[in-house]
C-alpha cells in the first residue's frame, strides 16, 4: 500500500503523483535516501512511545535541509523520467482552464436574484443580479473585484442585498487579509455610496448582517478596535451595531455581544416587519449555539441556551420561527414557535425525529448558506444520508408533503425562497457538475434552470457504486467508490481512497475535479469513505469518532480498504490513501 502523507499538500498534487506512480512506475526504491532513525522516548500516562523520527521536527537544522532537498531530488528525479508526464500535465491544464461560469450563494430580494459569479479566468467573484434563473441575459453586474483590484487581491467573501432589492452590502477583503469592510452599493447603478464600516468580518468568526424592513439601516457584526482590546483579543468578542445609512460609522449603537464569549461566531436575522432581531451565536466551532431575541426597544431576552440544542432558526414569513433542534434527538427535529412568542418550553414539535440527519445549515455562511427554510406556505428541510442529501418538503404544521426531485446520490447545498410556491436549490453530483433547479410546490416539479455549470469533461462511461464496509466493532461504513463501466474487479486496479471523519463535518458527493478524470482514464478507481467522526448519521455517529472513541475512525478507513481489496477492486501494492487536515491522520 502507498501511503501518501499529505498534511499541507494540496490533493490535486498527490493525485498527480499517485497517477505517475501507480500506473507508471517500475516498482525499484533502491536509489530512495535513507533517513536515519534516533529514537527519544516520552512516556504518556504510564505508556512509553517512542519517535524514532523527531529529528526531522526542526526545519532549520541544517541537516534537516539536506535530507529534504535529498528527498526532493528523488522525488524529482522519478517524476520527471516518466515519459507520460508532459502530455498528463498538459491534459490537466487544459481541463483547469476549460472550467465554465458558475453561480453561487443566491439571495432573492425585490424582485432580482443575485448572485456570486465565477467567470475564468477571473481570479476573483463578480456580483450580479438576474431577473431569473433562467435568463442569463438580463444579468447586471454590481461590482466586479477584478476590475476593483487588476492584481486579483480584493475578493468578495459575504454580501446582504437590501429587502427592496436597490441596496447591497458588501464585505470586501484585501490582500488575502480575511478582514472584511463593509461597503454599500447601488444596484441599479453600481456605485458605491459613502458608508463604509471596517472589521465587519474575519476568519476566526465570519461577519454578519441584517437589513431592517425599510431598508434604512441594519444590524452588523463588528470586531474590536485597537485600543478596545489586548492585540491578541483584536480578531475575536465579535459584537451587534446599529447603522444608519448616510451616517458616520462612529455614530453607530451598540445593540449585544460585550456578554458573548470570546470565540462567539455570531449571525443575525430579522423578524418580519421589523419585530425584533435574532441574534444567534456558536461557540468556536464545538456546534452547540445560544439564540437572543433583540426587540424594537433594544431589550433583549435569551430565546435558547448552548445546553438546549438548538442549532439553527428559520423564520417564516408571518415571524413564527421554527427550531432545528437536538435535544434528546441526534438526528435532528424541528420545533415552532408561533409568532411573538419567546419562551421555549411553549415550542411544539412539529417535524419529529427520524432515520434521516436534519442539515439544516453551513455553519461558515449562515444566513446564505441555509439548507433549512419556511416560505409562506411551506417548510423545507435538507437532510443527509450517509453522505447524499435529500430535500423534503412539509406544510408548516410539519406534515409530510413529498420528497423534491432531485439525483440520487447528490449533494443539496442551499434553499432559496424565490416566489410563493417556488424555490431554487443548487445540486451536484460526482458525475454531474453543480446546476440550480427551480421547484415548484404546486405542481412538486422540479426543473433545471439555466444556471448550471458546463464542464470540459464527461463522465458517461464513469458510474458511481454505494458499498459499505464493516468496521471492526460491525459498524457499516458508507464508501462511494467511482469506477469507468466495465471495470474488472481482478485486483489490479490503482486505487485512491480518502476519507476525513471529524469534527461532525458531513462529506458530501462533489463534482470531481479534472485530475479525477486523469486518473480514471488510465484505469484508476477513486472511493470516498464516509467515517465515524463526521456528521453523515448525525450526532452519534460524530461522538462515536472523537476523543477516546478516535481509534474508531482508524478501523474505519482500515476496514474500507480492506473491503476494495477483498471485493477484487485493487490489492495492497496498488492501493494508495490520502487525507487532508484532520484526515491525514
Amino acid at each position: 500500500m502507498w501511503i501518501l502523507p499529505v498534511r499541507g499538500r494540496h490533493p490535486s498534487v498527490c493525485l498527480l503523483i499517485c497517477v505517475l506512480v501507480l500506473v507508471f512506475s517500475s516498482g525499484t526504491d533502491a536509489a530512495v535516501p535513507q533517513t536515519p532513525k534516533r529514537p527519544v522516548s516520552d512516556v504518556y500516562h504510564g505508556t512509553t512511545v517512542v519517535d524514532e523520527y523527531r529529528w526531522l521536527e526542526d526545519a532549520a537544522n541544517p541537516e534537516v535541509k539536506e535530507w529534504t532537498r535529498e528527498q526532493r531530488g528523488y522525488g524529482r528525479g522519478l517524476l520527471d523520467a516518466v515519459p507520460e508526464r508532459p502530455a498528463l500535465v498538459e491534459r490537466l491544464r487544459k481541463l483547469y482552464l476549460g472550467a465554465s461560469t458558475s453561480y453561487h450563494s443566491l439571495q432573492a430580494n425585490g424582485g432580482l436574484l443575485f448572485a456570486l459569479k465565477r467567470q475564468p479566468p477571473a481570479q476573483q467573484l463578480i456580483l450580479v443580479t438576474l431577473k431569473s434563473a433562467d435568463d442569463p441575459g438580463s444579468e447586471q453586474t454590481i461590482l466586479d473585484p477584478n476590475k476593483l483590484d487588476p492584481k486579483g487581491l480584493t475578493s468578495i467573501n459575504l454580501y446582504w442585498p437590501s429587502p427592496d432589492g436597490k441596496l447591497v452590502a458588501v464585505s470586501l477583503t484585501e490582500g488575502g487579509s480575511e478582514e472584511g469592510t463593509l461597503f454599500i452599493y447601488d444596484v441599479a447603478r453600481g456605485a458605491r455610496k459613502s458608508d463604509q464600516i471596517p472589521r465587519v468580518a474575519f476568519a476566526t468568526a465570519g461577519g454578519s448582517l441584517a437589513w431592517k424592513a425599510d431598508s434604512s439601516g441594519f444590524y452588523y457584526t463588528r470586531y474590536p478596535r485597537t485600543g478596545e482590546r489586548p492585540e491578541a483579543d483584536l480578531n475575536f468578542y465579535q459584537q451587534v451595531y446599529y447603522h444608519r445609512l448616510g451616517s458616520d460609522e462612529n455614530s453607530d449603537t451598540y445593540v449585544i455581544g460585550k456578554e458573548f464569549p470570546r470565540i462567539a461566531e455570531i449571525a443575525l436575522q430579522m423578524l418580519p416587519a421589523d419585530r425584533g432581531l435574532i441574534v444567534s451565536y456558536q461557540l468556536g466551532d464545538g456546534g452547540n449555539f445560544a439564540h437572543f431575541l433583540v426587540a424594537p426597544d433594544g431589550s433583549s431576552k435569551q430565546l435558547a441556551g448552548l445546553e438546549d440544542g438548538v442549532k439553527f432558526i428559520a423564520i417564516a414569513p408571518n415571524g413564527d420561527l421554527y427550531l432545528f433542534s437536538r435535544q434528546n434527538a441526534p438526528r435532528g427535529k424541528i420545533l415552532r414557535l408561533k409568532s411573538g412568542e419567546s419562551d421555549l418550553a411553549k415550542a411544539s414539535l412539529v417535524v419529529p425525529e427520524s432515520q434521516a440527519v436534519v442539515s439544516g445549515y453551513d455553519t461558515h455562511t449562515l444566513e446564505i448558506q441555509a439548507t433549512f427554510y419556511a416560505t409562506r406556505d411551506n417548510l423545507y428541510i435538507t437532510d443527509i444520508i450517509g453522505g447524499p442529501s435529500q430535500l423534503r418538503d412539509f406544510d408548516l404544521d410539519g406534515h409530510f408533503k413529498r420528497f423534491v426531485p432531485a439525483e440520487a446520490v447528490s449533494t443539496i447545498s442551499q434553499v432559496v425562497p424565490f416566489f410563493d410556491d417556488e424555490i431554487l436549490f443548487h445540486a451536484v453530483s460526482y458525475l454531474q457538475p453543480g446546476a440550480w433547479f427551480l421547484y415548484n410546490a404546486a405542481s412538486g416539479k422540479a426543473t433545471r434552470t439555466a444556471l448550471a455549470e458546463k464542464s470540459p469533461m464527461n463522465f458517461d462511461d464513469c458510474e458511481l457504486v454505494r458499498e459499505s464496509a464493516s468496521s471492526r466493532d460491525g459498524t457499516k461504513v458508507p464508501l462511494s467508490i467511482i469506477r469507468r463501466k466495465g471495470t474488472k474487479l481482478d485486483g489490479k486496479n490503482p486505487t485512491l481512497l480518502s476519507g476525513y471523519g471529524g469534527y461532525g463535518i458531513v462529506i458530501s458527493p462533489a463534482y470531481l475535479t479534472p485530475k479525477f478524470r486523469l486518473w480514471l482514464d488510465h484505469g484508476g478507481v477513486f472511493c470516498m469513505a464516509n467515517l465515524r467522526g463526521g456528521g453523515e448519521f448525525g450526532e452519534e455517529w460524530h461522538q462515536a469518532g472523537n476523543l477516546t472513541r478516535k481509534q474508531n475512525v482508524f478501523d474505519d478507513f482500515s476496514a474500507c480498504a480492506e473491503f476494495l481489496i477483498k471485493s477484487g477492486y485493487t490489492d495492497p501494492k496498488k492501493l494508495a490513501i490520502e487525507g487532508g487536515s484532520n484526515g491525514g491522520l
